[in-house]
């Protein structure tokens, strides 16, 4: 199942574009054996500043066809990190071929495009700057490799 990350906003290099960096070639290397992967990182610009429309527009764009739609925001659900790769394991088994986790700009997700998700998920009840979570989702697509696959990465 082949992992699609796509977020409003362009990550220039710095520390956390090395964190992310760092668990994706994690998550490939670990992942590879289980049926997931790779990441592919999906960035969208709205250099005309129409807004969260304007944003979801081009997000919409970058999502693979028949992707399994995944947003992340505050209103998603909270997970522990073993669920959440029970969850992702679940989709691998159930023959997704992509899924697509959605990270909007500074405004959030459109609520158009919110709804056409399958799935959203929130890392607590504050808000994040999108930059830190995609360095978040990275990891912890790395951790649900890591608990699938049986590793001791994941201590809990």
């Amino acid at each position: 199942m082949r992992v699609h990350i796509c977020a409003v906003g362009r990550l220039r290099g710095g520390p956390e574009r090395t964190l992310i960096d760092d668990y994706v070639t994690r998550f490939d290397r670990t992942g590879r054996a289980l049926g997931l992967g790779p990441v592919e990182i999906h960035e969208v610009e709205d250099k005309k500043g129409g807004g969260m429309g304007a944003e979801a527009a081009l997000l919409e764009r970058s999502l693979p066809k028949g992707a399994l739609i995944c947003t992340l925001d505050e209103r998603g659900k909270v997970m522990t990190s073993p669920d959440f790769a029970n969850l992702i394991g679940r989709w691998r088994d159930d023959g997704r071929g992509d899924v697509a986790f959605v990270i909007g700009g500074a405004d959030g997700i459109d609520p158009g495009l919110r709804a056409k998700a399958d799935a959203s998920l929130s890392f607590g009840k504050m808000v994040w700057p999108h930059m830190l979570v995609r360095v978040m989702l990275t990891e912890q697509l790395y951790r649900a490799a890591s608990i699938l696959a049986g590793s001791p990465y994941h201590r809990a």
